[in-house]
């Protein structure tokens, strides 16, 4: 029998997190996602000060595993002990959503070629399909400002002004994010919005006119996508069966 999602108040482990943020690295990996080493997931460890788990800097995502992950602080720096280093400049838009956004427990960014092709149209998402109008309402745009690093800290700022309280965003000219309160939640966002981008690149590409659903049409089918405490939950559980089966070797 399938197990109940957690109460909204489950604080999980920091060995739970780790064990589904390398569970994310590998799906990402086998979806198509990652751009070789580059990019992160990372996730808040519960408890005092900023402590979060990321990605050994030099590790393909199919190689993740929960004890690989380096515990680094608000800035990056590792931590712990570790063999790998750390990329603190790829850490910045991480570090600054977790910090300042209470639903970004988990953060996701990817450069993958449907996500980089919209980020580079002026329109943004588009409604195209029933997967897509999920996103009404709930995708922020950040301008491109060049890489993130520490010599732009104010970039920080803006990042989270324009994130507000929403899940995802289009870096223009850049890729996509995406936050959640849990990594399942997170990772829930990322796929569909990757799958909204790869559905208008490839609507796009026929040449054929678009046809997108009327306004009230839109908002009615974003409304029906109700956001619960367990968003993504369930499809989470089975995606994990699928890597207990496939890639075990993630939980190591």
């Amino acid at each position: 029998m399938l197990p109940k999602p957690p109460p909204e108040d489950h604080v999980p482990s920091a060995r739970e997190l780790r064990e589904d943020l390398a569970a994310a690295y590998r799906l990402v990996a086998h979806f198509g996602m990652t751009d070789l080493v580059f990019t992160h997931l990372s996730v808040r460890i519960p408890g005092e000060g900023h402590r979060f788990l990321v990605n050994p800097y030099g590790m393909l995502f199919e190689e993740i595993t929960a004890s690989s992950l380096v515990e680094v602080d608000a800035e990056g720096e590792p931590l712990q002990a570790t063999s790998w280093p750390v990329n603190p400049a790829g850490f910045v838009i991480h570090s600054a959503l977790h910090r300042a956004a209470p639903h970004a427990q988990c953060v996701m960014h990817t450069h993958t070629l449907a996500g980089m092709t919209v980020a580079a149209q002026t329109g943004g998402i588009l409604p195209l399909n029933q997967i897509s109008t999920e996103f009404h309402g709930r995708v922020a745009y950040h301008d491109y400002e060049g890489i993130a690093a520490d010599d732009n800290l104010s970039e920080r700022d803006r990042l989270v002004a324009n994130m507000g309280d929403k899940p995802c965003m289009v870096l223009r000219n850049h890729g996509l994010l995406t936050a959640g309160r849990s990594v399942a939640e997170a990772f829930y966002w990322l796929y569909y919005l990757e799958m909204a981008c790869r559905i208008q690149v490839s609507a796009q590409s026929t040449g054929a006119p678009l046809s997108l659903p009327p306004a009230r049409v839109v908002e009615r089918t974003a409304e029906q996508f109700k956001v619960s405490h367990d968003k993504g939950w369930l499809p989470w559980q089975a995606l994990k069966r699928k890597l207990d089966r496939e890639q075990p070797g993630y939980r190591d």
